[in-house]
């Protein structure tokens, strides 16, 4: 009897299978992540790995021996969350085989993303590779998927208008908070987070006009040396409390494990200017703020998914683009697909 085939699949959970609340669950924060690589390293079956971890997804992308090791990640995964497991399947995206290959250059082409065409997830797609090269999970399989991937999302991006339109989730926000403040050039911005979100967020409003920027992160060193290339100040984390009022609109992307501004806190901030609207973005997945805060007079709060839904009206536009590039992707991943040494194809 023949040994069985290894099997390429992609397990996890997006922003179309998960709402919000299940997504902050599921997502693996920086400090974790080096735990749940090491432990799934270790499981018997399980030939490759890669991990791609953004605002709106969780997938775990492998090559497997058989059945059982998916079934052992998916455990695996679920316990260094604190998720239950079945609660998991009624959320799960599983692939396989060629659907495995098509799922990710889709990823990586924009094609899933809430906003239609955006670029920073190809980024976070090269990001996850990069990871798992250093930590020695992606072999031969992956390594060419990955790669190959790589140059079918660029080909798609080149021969198709996917990205057209304002698909940066930064550009949303940006273009929301003008409908509340107008000129945007005399609002006061705070921004906490000093990633790459964050980074785009405020040159989104200096794009805009806006010349009053301050920065804050939980490393100051971060916070000042992004403050200072975009000609700004840098206030210290344990102070955002005490400043809020001070503030016009306030971007939250940290990678803190929870919320960093509660109702109270807010509210307090609001009793020194009652008559001044203040603007709350969280981009921060597990959110930065408290969801109860939305419910203070004056306060517009925006969740990730609130911003998804006002960048539909552009989605229309793309439509068309999105059916070319789809084509693309179909007639490449089935090419790879059949490049790959035999792999087994089953239904998880």
């Amino acid at each position: 009897m023949s040994a069985p085939q290894p099997t390429l699949f992609v397990v996890g959970a997006t922003h179309h299978t998960a709402p919000l609340e299940w997504r902050e669950k599921l997502a693996v924060g920086p400090d974790k992540m080096p735990e749940i690589q090491r432990r799934l390293s270790s499981l018997p079956g399980l030939q490759e790995f890669a991990v791609l971890n953004t605002c709106n997804r969780i997938e775990l992308y492998g090559v497997a021996d058989d059945y059982a090791a998916i079934e052992a990640l998916r455990t695996t995964f679920c316990e260094s969350q604190g998720i239950d497991l079945p609660a998991f399947r009624s959320l799960e995206l599983c692939k396989s085989g060629s659907d495995a290959i098509y799922h990710l250059t889709s990823v990586a082409a924009g094609l899933e993303s809430q906003l239609v065409g955006e670029n920073e997830i190809f980024g976070q797609v090269k990001s996850a590779y990069a990871a798992a090269q250093t930590n020695r999970s992606v072999g031969p399989v992956l390594h060419k998927i990955f790669q190959k991937t790589f140059q079918a999302a660029k080909h798609v991006r080149t021969h198709t208008a996917i990205a057209t339109g304002q698909v940066s989730i930064a550009n949303v926000a940006v273009d929301l908070a003008a409908t509340i403040f107008g000129d945007l050039g005399d609002a006061r911005v705070l921004l906490a987070g000093a990633g790459e979100i964050g980074e785009q967020a405020a040159k989104a409003f200096r794009s805009r006009g806006t010349t009053d920027l301050t920065v804050t992160s939980r490393t100051m060193e971060h916070a000042m040396a992004l403050a200072g290339s975009l000609d700004g100040r840098a206030l210290p984390f344990d102070k955002i409390a005490q400043h809020i009022a001070d503030f016009d609109v306030l971007v939250c992307a940290t990678a803190a494990p929870g919320s960093i501004l509660t109702q109270s806190v807010l509210m307090n901030a609001m009793r020194t200017r009652p008559a001044a609207p203040l603007f709350l973005i969280d981009l921060a997945l597990p959110r930065d703020i408290d969801p109860a805060a939305a419910e203070i007079d004056n306060v517009y709060l925006y969740n990730l998914d609130d911003l998804a839904k006002i960048s539909e009206e552009n989605r229309a536009a793309r439509v068309a683009e999105m059916a070319k590039a789809r084509d693309i992707i179909l007639a490449k991943a089935s090419l790879l697909w059949n490049s790959l040494p035999r792999q087994s194809n089953p239904r998880n």
